[in-house]
């Protein structure tokens, strides 16, 4: 089944939110395993976000340079493939300052 780039849009825009609801769980150690499950929800919502910006028209992500287009791929690679070296850091930095300029310019590519 193929998706147009109206949901991939759609589908980076819900992995984004995901990742925002579930990262308010990440730090708080008291939850212990619900925190370790918000982790593995984020990379796996991340590596949503891969995929589906794998799959962008250029004309979309051409409009964006000032996205990092070649490196949202390439973590998702880095997810799926050397999950083992993955640095929760990174995955909360991506979370908090990289997503919601993906979010601000995706939003302009939605049908109205």
């Amino acid at each position: 089944m193929s998706r147009d780039a109206q949901q991939r849009i759609a589908d980076i825009l819900d992995a984004i939110e995901r990742c925002r609801r579930y990262a308010a769980h990440v730090d708080d150690a008291d939850q212990g395993v619900l925190a370790e499950m918000a982790e593995d929800a984020i990379e796996r919502n991340l590596q949503i976000i891969g995929e589906a910006a794998n799959h962008l028209p250029n004309e979309i992500t051409d409009a964006h340079p000032e996205i990092p287009w070649p490196q949202i791929r390439g973590f998702r690679n880095i997810l799926v493939h050397e999950y083992v070296g993955v640095d929760l850091a990174v995955v909360e930095d991506v979370v908090a300052s990289h997503l919601p300029a993906v979010e601000s310019a995706l939003r302009q590519h939605l049908a109205p």
